[in-house]
């Protein structure tokens, strides 16, 4: 399915209504209850109305959740390749069919929320054919270029990544997708993200890197190490955001960043969940300013480079759980509070209805 002729990845986004969320404030602030007494479902409600551009807005319905793969050169197996993740890359392929079979953490969530799930692989290290063909309909390549040595992209597989990304994002919003929710799954995909991440806000490696899957303490200092290491071989070419994808990426990642800038241009919010998520956010609104006005974090997560990009892109996430599981596990859980702040701001009385 081509993506729709209207999306281009560089370019200003047309942010929310401005007049919908005022008149969405104005309501939250005339509800039955004292000011403020909802907390952050108040702002989760004027967000969710300015984005559907009603007040009060339904409740989303058709919740719709990628989940995009790939493996990483970061993880080759090589016995001379820094550990940067607890578990093999064999997991990833394992994890696909798992989601596929509908027994995953974030296939338990989407049944209990009424969410459909798609994964589709972007760049697994695996022979996939055993699933359904849909699953590689998108496959740009096996693995991606091991970060501290060469690039992980060339310049004409991010265009691809970043055209399949925004396919992706049109099929889900022509099946009538309200809400969309971007997941991840990948061995070793917290190294190029927190790298991307590390790279747009010029931030050394120290300061963002996080356990991933669990690493010990050698585990995170040799994760940290590479990851300067890539920092220092792409130097200044990491300035240019679709470069910084080429340098550092990976398939799955410049797809997600196609995802969010073509959700937002065709104005379909999106939950975020992880590092890598954040990630695909950091350089998709440096591309088409103004996307973040679409996006709700869905939760925090363990990993520093998570915690930096939601402060810097100014989200304040729904959850903190402790959650570093990936899938879109942690914005499937925030689900809930977007239907319950939707449902507050229509079926709730106003004090002067009570008077």
């Amino acid at each position: 399915m081509p993506a729709p002729e209207s999306t281009t990845f560089a370019g200003p986004v047309r942010p929310p209504s401005t007049e919908i969320a005022l008149e969405a404030r104005s309501r939250v602030s005339a509800l039955a209850k004292p000011l403020g007494a909802l907390g952050r479902l108040e702002d989760l409600a004027v967000w969710w109305s300015a984005c559907a551009g009603v007040c009060p807005a339904c409740p989303p319905e058709n919740v719709r959740a990628v989940v995009l793969a790939g493996d990483h050169g970061v993880t080759s197996g090589s016995p001379s390749a820094p550990a940067v993740s607890a578990y093999p890359r064999e997991v990833t392929a394992a994890m696909v069919g798992a989601i596929v079979a509908g027994v995953a953490g974030v296939s338990v969530l989407a049944r209990q929320h009424r969410v459909a799930v798609r994964v589709l692989d972007l760049g697994v290290d695996a022979d996939l054919s055993a699933l359904p063909a849909e699953v590689s309909g998108y496959k740009i390549r096996r693995s991606s270029g091991a970060i501290d040595r060469e690039d992980a992209l060339s310049e004409s597989e991010v265009d691809r990544s970043l055209e399949a990304g925004a396919r992706i994002a049109a099929e889900e919003i022509q099946a009538g997708a309200d809400l969309l929710v971007l997941g991840d799954m990948g061995i070793g995909n917290t190294t190029p993200a927190t790298a991307v991440i590390a790279a747009t806000w010029g931030i050394p490696a120290s300061e963002v890197t996080g356990r991933g899957t669990g690493i010990d303490d050698p585990g995170l200092a040799s994760k940290t190490a590479l990851i300067q290491t890539a920092l220092r071989r792409a130097g200044s070419g990491t300035d240019d955001p679709l470069h910084r994808l080429a340098a550092l990426g990976s398939a799955d990642l410049a797809a997600g960043v196609g995802f969010l800038i073509t959700a937002a241009r065709h104005r379909v919010p999106v939950l975020l969940d992880g590092v890598v998520s954040l990630a695909e956010a950091a350089v998709a609104d440096e591309l088409a300013p103004g996307c973040r006005a679409w996006w709700a974090a869905g939760h925090r997560s363990t990993e520093p480079a998570q915690q930096l990009a939601v402060d810097k892109l100014g989200l304040v996430p729904l959850l903190d759980l402790g959650l570093r599981l990936g899938e879109g596990s942690g914005a499937m859980a925030a689900v809930p509070l977007v239907r319950s702040a939707a449902l507050l701001l229509s079926e709730m009385a106003l004090l002067a209805d009570l008077s």
